[in-house]
């Protein structure tokens, strides 16, 4: 059918009827925008949970103008970043600015367990849908807003922000920098957006558990740049310790070339060390004054140790040099295209695809990541195509509630829906 999802590798017979899912029954309501929220409500839902997402009518989500794109079956344009990050929600079309389609959605955040913006700061106040404004309708929910630098004090409140400026300002691109040359501007794609995002599910699901025993909900802030923060980890730690150049850390992290391509190499350990020297052929590295320890390895990566790797490997694809290593009990990973990840088949049997068929004609699938936490009580998918623009409004104004055709007519000639 046009539009439905499989997995990539997806295991055929199992019956997936019998397994339930942790946050079955779980009601999230979206207002949101791109992909830092987005990832994070499509992560919940392929937990259980049951996910509506609000959209402006006309546009909608920014995300469905990004590029590249396809077009949907009524030919409008559905963008990458769209695609990514909204299987298995529903769509319902709201005008925010019109009082009817506030309500609508105030009437929605009253059923909802979770309901999350990512808004700027102030914005979801202003309209009438902020923290306090749900929480005085429905105390038992859980708020969550996603912004560039949170809701609560910061110095920096108001400021436009996307991945790569909480990135950058979190330190991430100073890692390996060459002097002289402005740094590589999202090295990563997103991650700026996924891993705020997953900081975000943490902080929903821990405010779910404590609504579990007290029956309050409570307001979930993340801040990009917060989690971006946390994720260099490394570098703070080791400025702090006096190591100002967090990519000269003493020991091997390097990228060696095979015939192939890249294969990374980290070596940290004198035992490690030892089977390296050995296995390619360098066993007087062990004795080598010159190589007496993790700092002297660094120092001498490529006048000494780089010339050995690489004519050791010279002869071997990315593949054969990587089996040797870990055989050796060197760690070592081969450097991937996304076509490489595509083919590699650790992904497709763990399941860390999901193949959406196109709506315009175009043979080849649309390709997601697939969900990266296994769980062993529960099954993986299935999971449902993004929503067109809208494509649920009538059936969530009737079924979640309670309109009459007649109702959600009149509703949607006032403009307050799309």
């Amino acid at each position: 059918m046009d539009g439905d999802t499989m997995h990539v590798g997806e295991v055929v017979g199992v019956d997936l009827e019998r397994f339930g899912k942790p946050l079955d029954g779980i009601r999230v309501l979206a207002v949101e925008q791109m992909q830092a929220l987005p990832y994070a409500t499509q992560m919940l839902a392929r937990l259980g949970a049951r996910v509506i997402k609000v959209e402006s009518p006309g546009p909608g989500d920014s995300g469905r103008g990004s590029l590249p794109s396809m077009t949907d079956p009524d030919g409008r344009r559905v963008g990458v970043t769209f695609l990514r990050n909204n299987l298995g929600k529903r769509s319902i079309t709201v005008d925010l600015k019109h009082p009817q389609g506030r309500e609508i959605v105030r009437k929605l955040a009253a059923r909802s367990d979770i309901v999350c913006e990512n808004f700027k700061p102030g914005v979801a106040a202003r309209l009438g849908l902020g923290y306090d404004d749900v929480a005085a309708i429905n105390p038992r929910a859980v708020y969550l807003s996603v912004s560039g630098f949170g809701n609560t004090e910061t110095p920096y409140a108001g400021r436009p922000a996307y991945a790569p400026i909480a990135e950058g300002m979190a330190g991430l691109y100073a890692f390996k920098q060459t002097p002289g040359i402005p740094p590589t501007v999202s090295p990563m794609g997103a991650l700026g957006d996924t891993g705020s995002a997953l900081f975000a599910v943490i902080g929903v699901l821990a405010a779910l558990r404590h609504r579990d025993l007290t029956g309050e909900g409570q307001y979930v802030d993340i801040s990009m740049y917060d989690a971006m923060v946390a994720l260099n980890d490394a570098g703070i730690s080791y400025w702090s310790m006096g190591l100002k150049d967090p990519g000269r850390a003493p020991l091997i992290n390097h990228a060696f070339k095979a015939f192939d391509g890249y294969v990374i190499v980290q070596c940290g350990r004198p035992h490690m060390f030892a089977s390296l020297a050995a296995l390619v052929g360098r066993p007087e590295w062990v004795d080598d004054p010159r190589l007496a320890g993790p700092q002297d390895w660094f120092d001498r990566v490529d006048d000494v140790i780089r010339p050995g790797i690489e004519a050791w490997a010279a002869d071997k694809s990315r593949a054969e040099a990587c089996a040797a290593l870990s055989a050796a009990g060197v760690a070592s990973g081969p450097v991937h295209n996304a076509g490489d990840v595509i083919e590699d088949p650790h992904v497709a049997r763990r399941n860390m695809l999901v193949a959406m068929e196109r709506t315009d004609g175009v043979p080849e699938p649309i390709l997601s990541p697939g969900n990266p936490v296994k769980l062993s009580r529960m099954a993986e998918g299935p999971w449902g195509r993004v929503p067109w623009l809208g494509e649920h409004t009538a059936e969530i104004l009737r079924d979640e509630l309670g309109l009459s055709d007649e109702e959600i007519a009149d509703v949607t000639a006032s403009g307050a829906t799309g």
